[in-house]
């Protein structure tokens, strides 16, 4: 069994990119579209990071990356159902409520909403799920 660790504490960030990189996780072609995220929550600072697909590769890591096309603001409550449980509906609930900021190329985002997983996505995030209290 996993060890598990808070979602998006330090030791999470560690083992998730781990994960991205084991799955090897490939973008569909069609995808391109990098995000910034900030996500208020955690005691403290706002927690950053970036995630998202750029030429059939997908990108994901701590901090934010000069390369976004957007960037978005939310709870951690909201991040946790959208990027970990898989619930899009729950973001898009999240927005409407205004629970998610956005920044950048709405268009990007709204396209990118509708190519689906890559490849292995769904094992990926099984295996996010996996890690995480």
């Amino acid at each position: 069994m996993a060890d598990k660790y808070p979602f998006l504490s330090d030791a999470w960030f560690e083992a998730a990119e781990k994960l991205v990189k084991e799955h090897g996780t490939a973008a569909p072609p069609h995808a391109s579209v990098v995000m910034n995220l900030e996500v208020e929550g955690g005691g403290g600072e706002p927690v950053r990071f970036h995630m998202g697909a750029r030429d059939g590769a997908t990108l994901f890591g701590r901090g934010h990356t000069d390369a976004a096309d957007v960037t978005l603001s939310t709870d951690m409550e909201t991040a946790r159902a959208v990027f970990l449980d898989g619930n899009p509906q729950a973001g898009m609930q999240a927005f409407m409520a205004g629970k998610v900021r956005v920044q950048g190329d709405m268009t990007k985002l709204m396209m990118a909403q509708g190519g689906g997983p890559g490849a292995g996505g769904s094992a990926l995030t099984e295996a996010l799920q996996s890690i995480t209290e």
